[in-house]
């Protein structure tokens, strides 16, 4: 039985027309001669889309009892029994209630393409499984309802219905969507524009992927070589260059990261990774310091730096750049002599050769010169490979040694005891085990010695002519030789195994290491600190320093961490106390030092000569260890992680001058809008009232009654205005200096906005909510004059609350002209009021204080579109726990 096909209607959010779209689709088919019903269509209320099922054959659903409730469900069995050629069912993330056949509505929809049936269904993009905690983070509501990709993926055909944000809003605030009771806390909640837009950018990357599978799919089928579509196809998809370099860890990587970066810069919009190839073995290759300098470079060059494992290099690398739709690939040519590429072709001439559509460039060795000659002027020092201090250790060779020595002529004097009685070829198998027990115990040169030795002594004591160094025999001179080369095939096997355990051992050490001084450092707020920290802690140091050179001082200490000796304190000072009330003998320190510091014991180093190892980073940065030297693999292990404190301090001088940068820039920009907001909003009433009370006191202009009690309203009105200014500026100050005194008590919301004169809706059994009463309708008082100064005559402001996930929400609705999204934030800021300098617009304190007092109280003031045009205050507080 041929399966049926499944259509997928997919969404970003509730209210974009799926279940609309799926129902024309369904006529379309009808119109066509299709058999088609309805199994399930949720219409949710709206006229338009119940207007759809007019036509359309709609299958009763199947009533099911639950907890002494009735429900109703698809009725599987009837639509089986139907057997239609398409069946509708919406919603393919329900939950089917408890009892039914199946737990979850896309089970039944597997069920009915089992049969043959072609099934038009729809989803939200916040009800796919992998996308169901992302939806969570951005929404702040968890989906209980979910579907797993595979199903949704598995689909024939997927149609995305997408809407503009601000067309669902004002599809949703003309009650097309929902209740006129739920408009305004789902517009002020789930459906706010950035959440909407997000959903929005999701549906879109996961449609993508889907399409990218299906190239996947087609171009496997068919062949790219072989089908002209196909090859098509994937050129559209590779339209956009990707520029893999393939990093080593040496010297040159930086020369290929740079040619690479400018491949990619020559065509718009190109992607540049570069990827180094771990050894699957897991033992050590490349040096992890200059790979970190390398990533940085990658980084700083706009580009990903990845790392694969694999144990070929061209194979991973070609698995790699396949992987991300690589168009070009960038390599350095083989650093080997001659003979060994004549050997092997080398990871470049092997990748070029397997590379297939894929453009290879191969970077001479000329050019790379350049960077491995710098680094040796540089006086670098390199780390030694863990191969030249061999596999096995010191006593272990000697053991091996010892044993040759005195095995070899203990085997000889016990087999010419038996000599005639054993043949030759007994005797060189006693010597080659002799051989394989001294490889086991002393590696490669004790076995070579016990190798050679057993040939003399083969030759002269037990072959044919004996005593002579002499082979009579052909046969026994082939045996011999045998030997020689089983022994010293056996020996290498054993040592090399030797060599690699060993390394193994020490990747393994190292990279556990890394990895914990990486997280450490990554969950710690301090991240210079914390890593010098843990450098001085994995290494058994007791002091560890960051020097950096200044031009005028020389070198100074940019960060240290160890243990600071106690102050010897002057004749006359009072002794160091801790806080239990004991001197102190030693006091960690930890980050920048004090002015003065005490001499004696294990200080920060101030200059690179003053600790035991120094490690160069730069010309100007060096960090300087105290307390012990270090092998050679530990000094690896601290040269990378002294390019990550390098790092580190960087960002941290970053962040200061960003922050002081800031402080500056606010500071200087209030000092700015105070002046203006002085000049003008402080000036303008106190000349209005001045000239009001000279004119009254001037005898030279005859005045009447009335005209008396004008000058005398003007001189009142300026004269509260200055006050209502004085207030604003003394509350804005009291907010910033954190002295606003609060007297927090529960406060009904109906009470707080009775008497503002503006259409009000607030249900009676809202909750109160626990505020200062004046400080809230002082805010209530700001966001209503506020909402009045621009709404239209004819539509007056409206005062709307409402409870929604633990908070009550109190909205000043307006329809004025509304305010840029961009500009939402910019409101608050004290003095700003968006380019409005007219004489009554204030000094701009309004919104800013508003705002400071709801934090004082513990809510928030947010900003949001209305719907239809204008602006929306939200000012909430969380519910009173019990």
């Amino acid at each position: 039985m041929t399966r049926g096909l499944l259509r997928v209607y997919l969404g970003a959010a509730p209210g974009v027309g799926k279940t609309f779209r799926m129902l024309e689709e369904a006529h379309r088919r009808r119109d066509r001669g299709t058999d088609v019903v309805v199994g399930v269509a949720e219409t949710h209320g709206r006229p338009r889309t119940a207007g759809l099922l007019d036509g359309l054959e709609v299958l009763p659903r199947r009533e099911v009892r639950h907890r002494g409730a009735g429900f109703t469900e698809l009725d599987l069995d009837a639509v089986l029994a139907r057997r239609p050629e398409v069946v509708v069912v919406d919603e393919l993330a329900h939950t089917n209630v408890p009892g039914s056949r199946n737990a979850k509505r896309w089970q039944d929809v597997q069920e009915l393409l089992d049969a043959g049936i072609t099934v038009l269904t729809t989803v939200n993009v916040q009800h796919l499984e992998s996308l169901n905690d992302v939806v969570q983070q951005i929404t702040g509501v968890p989906q209980r309802e979910t579907v797993p990709d595979a199903v949704v993926r598995r689909a024939g055909q997927i149609e995305l219905v997408d809407m503009d944000p601000e067309a669902l809003r004002r599809r949703m605030a003309h009650g097309n969507v929902y209740g006129a009771e739920q408009v305004d806390a789902a517009l002020g909640d789930y459906f706010r524009v950035g959440n909407l837009t997000a959903l929005r950018e999701l549906a879109l990357l996961w449609l993508a992927g889907k399409v990218d599978e299906q190239l996947d799919r087609h171009r496997a089928g068919h062949g790219v070589e072989a089908a002209r579509e196909a090859w098509e196809a994937w050129e559209a998809r590779e339209a956009r260059e990707r520029v893999v370099v393939a990093l080593a860890g040496g010297p040159e990587g930086e020369a290929l990261l740079r040619r690479a970066a400018r491949i990619a810069a020559r065509t718009k919009g190109a992607d540049l990774l570069a990827v180094h190839v771990v050894r699957g073995d897991g033992l050590a290759g490349a040096d992890p310091a200059r790979l970190a300098r390398q990533q940085v470079l990658t980084e700083r060059l706009g580009g990903t730096y990845h790392q694969v494992v694999g144990t070929s290099v061209p194979t991973a690398l070609l698995d790699f750049a396949r992987g991300v739709n690589a168009t070009q690939l960038v390599l350095g040519t083989s650093r080997r002599h001659r003979l060994a590429q004549l050997l092997s072709p080398g990871v470049g001439v092997t990748t070029a050769a397997a590379a297939g559509p894929i453009d290879v460039h191969l970077v001479t060795h000329l050019v790379t010169h350049l960077v491995t000659h710098k680094e040796t002027r540089r006086g670098r020092p390199r780390p030694v490979p863990p191969l030249v201090a061999g596999g096995l250790t010191p006593r272990r060779r000697l053991a091996g040694f010892l044993l040759a020595g005195l095995g070899l002529p203990l085997l000889t004097a016990g087999l010419s005891a038996t000599r005639g009685e054993v043949s030759l070829s007994l005797d060189i198998l006693a010597y080659l085990l002799l051989t394989v027990a001294v490889a086991l115990t002393g590696g490669l040169y004790p076995a070579l010695l016990a190798a050679v030795g057993g040939f003399l002594l083969l030759n002269y004591v037990f072959t044919p002519p004996v005593h002579r160094f002499a082979v009579a025999d052909p046969e026994n001179l082939l045996a011999l030789l045998g030997f020689v080369v089983v022994a010293v095939a056996v020996s290498t096997v054993v040592d090399l195994a030797a060599r690699r355990t060993r390394e193994a051992t020490a990747a393994r050490a190292e990279a556990q290491t890394m990895s914990t001084l990486a997280a450490a450092v990554l969950h710690g707020d301090r991240p210079l600190p914390a890593l010098l920290a843990q450098v001085r802690e994995a290494f058994a140091l007791t002091a560890v320093t960051l020097l950096a050179r200044s031009e005028t001082t020389g070198w100074e200490v940019a960060a240290a961490v160890g243990d600071l000796p106690a102050t010897t304190p002057a004749e006359g000072d009072p002794p160091t106390m801790t806080a239990e009330g004991d001197p102190p003998s030693t006091m960690p320190f930890l980050g920048d030092l004090p002015a003065t510091t005490p001499t004696g014991g294990d200080l920060p180093s101030t200059a690179p000569a003053d600790g035991e190892i120094e490690v160069p980073i730069d010309d100007d940065l060096r960090l300087v260890l105290r307390g012990r030297t270090l092998a050679a693999a530990d000094r690896r292990l601290v040269e990378a992680f002294a390019v990550h404190a390098a790092i580190a301090l960087r960002q941290q001088d970053l962040a200061a001058q960003a922050a002081a940068a800031e402080t500056l820039a606010e500071v200087d920009r209030l000092r700015t809008a105070l002046l203006a907001a002085v000049s003008h909003d402080l000036r303008t009433p106190l000349a209005a009232a001045k000239a009001a009370v000279g004119t009254l006191r001037s005898g030279d202009v005859p005045l009447s009654g009335s005209d008396r009690a004008e000058l005398l309203a003007v001189a009142e009105e300026s004269l509260d205005r200055l006050n209502r200014l004085v207030e604003n500026l003394l509350d804005m100050s009291r907010l910033q200096a954190g002295a606003l005194g609060l007297q927090m008590r529960p406060v009904s919301v109906a009470a707080a906005v009775r008497d503002t004169g503006v259409p009000v809706r607030v249900p009676d059994d809202l909750p109160p909510v626990l505020a200062d009463p004046a400080l809230l309708e002082r805010i209530l008082d700001n966001l209503l004059s506020n909402a009045l100064r621009y709404s239209p005559p004819l539509r007056r402001p409206t005062i709307t609350a409402s409870t929604h996930a633990g908070r009550v929400e109190i909205r000043v609705v307006d329809h004025g002209p509304g305010i840029p999204a961009e500009d939402h934030d910019r409101v608050f800021q004290p003095f700003q009021r968006l380019g409005d300098r007219d004489n009554t617009a204030g000094v701009g304190l309004g919104l800013a204080l508003s705002r400071g007092l709801a934090s004082a109280m513990g809510g928030t003031l947010t900003p949001e579109p209305t719907p239809g045009g204008g602006l929306t205050m939200v000012l909430s507080f969380p519910l009173i726990s019990t």
